[in-house]
């Protein structure tokens, strides 16, 4: 939080990486309201986030797409080619990728006229990472020098702010990491390391219901299971400023719901198709049907923080479980060819995708599977469980992998599904689940680090089976201090390779974007992180 946004959990929609919730009116969609005002804006569909509107609070598409849009910090992403692009930031200088001096533009300012100085940053930061303040993000600020005084492993802080963070003037701050990471100004990015205004550190509460950022759009309401209406900010400074009047982010109980007010143009750009339109979406949108790449990918996830699953021995049961799963089948019947098997826990198209790094253990091979969950002393009561969020589309496929696990295997397989989005996510993030649990990945910046240490590291911010594994923690590191971004790289596909033989998630497919918008607008295109180039989206009329 991603999406990306994010290190943001893919969760989403139909087979995909948004994620739906609740269904609300018409209103709000672009041409579907008579004032001039509104008829600029248009509407997305989207789901409740699971946490107040605070930028390192938000790891999962629901609020991570508002935030970004809310929000902007140093540097984004180019939506055309995934490319770092300098935005409050006018330049980040390194040396030794270990010290950064930071050099601000001047004339940005918060959406309530305050200027955007580099404290905003700093106190941002601190903020985030401190430990009392219950950021789902604050792993995101471990490499800052001082974090370990703000978010001990254990105990209370010793200080509030990070050693590391030091404020020269209005525009100029430097930040000194633990040690080097080479690719940190990729990590800049992402949505955590936005900046605050000075109002929000007198009520941080109040503020996470309604924000004041400093990004293209602007907070007006939050109608919760319903609606976050957005404006377009007029004195916004970034590059991206919008063609458009804003955005309506619209909750859906289903994706069918969304679709079918797609269809009717009472939603102007969707997340993603439900699986039950895959086949004829293109044909009923015609050449408003989008189909373009996205690097993200959907896992099964298992709880290594239960005694059940923590012994070594259920390393060989996860790999069997893996093998039982007939992914070519499904993503050509129940995804209709839209997906793409996966081989490996990073997504096609990322810097540092290697395919084949799941080895066999991600080919299907019913016989291989038994003999596997046999040695591993079998799956605990031979009873298996998918928790889902119902809300997304999942239903379908989670039935077909459960389908191919117990024929392949005789384990008894089922699906969970939780109604919604938000109660999925808490219920994951909150350890209450049984076993195993879908989940999925799309970057939050476009390199191999994003989808291995944001999410399998110990203490990651997304680490959210208990995962920790000595080995791929050392690599891990020796990747981040590599003297290159491409040395990075290939460190972390040494990493990579630790999670075939501990199996803490299993990869199932790579996503495309199947996504359509409404006769209401126009210029519309999806980046490789899932979402649509926001500000250059035209409404007619």
């Amino acid at each position: 939080m991603p999406v990306a946004t994010r290190a943001r959990w893919v969760l989403a929609a139909a087979t995909s990486v948004a994620l739906v919730a609740s269904g609300c009116s018409s209103s709000g969609g672009g041409g579907s309201s008579g004032s001039s005002d509104s008829a600029k804006t248009f509407s997305y569909q989207s789901s409740e986030p699971q946490n107040p509107l605070q930028p390192a609070n938000a790891n999962e598409t629901g609020g991570g797409r508002i935030i970004q849009n809310l929000f902007k910090g140093l540097v984004d992403y180019d939506p055309s080619n995934a490319k770092i692009r300098m935005q409050v930031a006018d330049s980040i200088d390194t040396s030794d990728s270990q010290t950064f001096n930071v050099t601000m533009k001047s004339g940005w300012t918060f959406h309530d006229g305050t200027p955007v100085k580099a404290s905003n940053f700093v106190d941002a930061w601190n903020w985030g990472a401190t430990t009392s303040n219950n950021q789902i993000n604050s792993s995101w600020f471990s490499d800052i020098e001082g974090y370990q005084d703000v978010h001990p492993a254990s105990g209370q802080p010793t200080a509030t702010k990070m050693s590391g963070l030091t404020v020269t003037d209005d525009t100029h701050f430097t930040i000194k990491l633990r040690n080097k990471v080479s690719y940190f100004e990729y990590k800049l990015g992402y949505i955590a390391f936005s900046p605050l205004p000075d109002s929000f550190f007198n009520d941080p509460a109040g503020a996470g219901q309604k924000p004041v950022g400093n990004g293209p759009y602007q907070f007006v309401s939050w109608d919760h299971n319903q609606q976050v209406v957005t404006k377009a900010y007029p004195n916004y400074q970034g590059v991206d400023k919008p063609k458009n009047g804003g955005v309506v982010f619209k909750m859906y109980s289903t994706a069918e719901a969304a679709y079918a007010d797609l269809q009717s143009n009472n939603l102007d750009v969707m997340d993603q198709v439900p699986p039950s339109a895959l086949a004829t979406y293109k044909s009923d949108l015609g050449d408003r049907a989008i189909d373009s790449p996205q690097g993200a990918i959907q896992n099964i996830g298992f709880t290594l923080y239960q005694a059940d699953w923590a012994a070594p021995e259920k390393a060989q049961v996860r790999q069997g479980i893996s093998m039982a799963i007939d992914r070519d089948t499904i993503t050509k019947t129940v995804l209709q060819g839209s997906r793409a098997p996966a081989s490996a826990w990073v997504a096609e198209g990322v810097e540092g995708y290697k395919a084949g790094q799941c080895g066999d253990f991600c080919t299907f091979n019913a016989d291989k599977a038994k003999q596997l969950i046999a040695q591993g002393g079998g799956v605990p009561g031979n009873t298996l469980t998918i928790t889902y969020n119902a809300d997304g589309g999942h239903k379908e496929w989670v039935d077909a992998v459960c389908n191919s696990i117990r024929q392949s295997t005789g384990v008894n397989c089922t699906g969970d599904p939780k109604p919604d989005f938000k109660t999925a996510r808490a219920a994951i993030t909150g350890h209450q689940i049984n076993g195993m649990f879908r989940t999925g990945w799309v970057q939050d910046y476009p390199l191999n680090a994003n989808f291995l240490a944001d999410v399998y590291r110990t203490g990651a911010a997304s680490n959210d089976f208990g995962y920790s594994s000595p080995q791929f923690d050392k690599l891990s590191t020796q990747a981040d201090q590599a003297d290159s971004v491409q040395a990075s790289v290939t460190g972390y596909q040494q990493a990579e390779a630790v999670l075939a033989t501990d199996m803490p998630a299993i990869p199932l497919w790579y996503y495309r974007t199947n996504s359509g918008y409404s006769s209401n607008v126009q210029n519309v295109a999806f980046d490789s992180f899932g979402n649509p180039a926001w500000t250059q989206v035209e409404v007619k009329g």
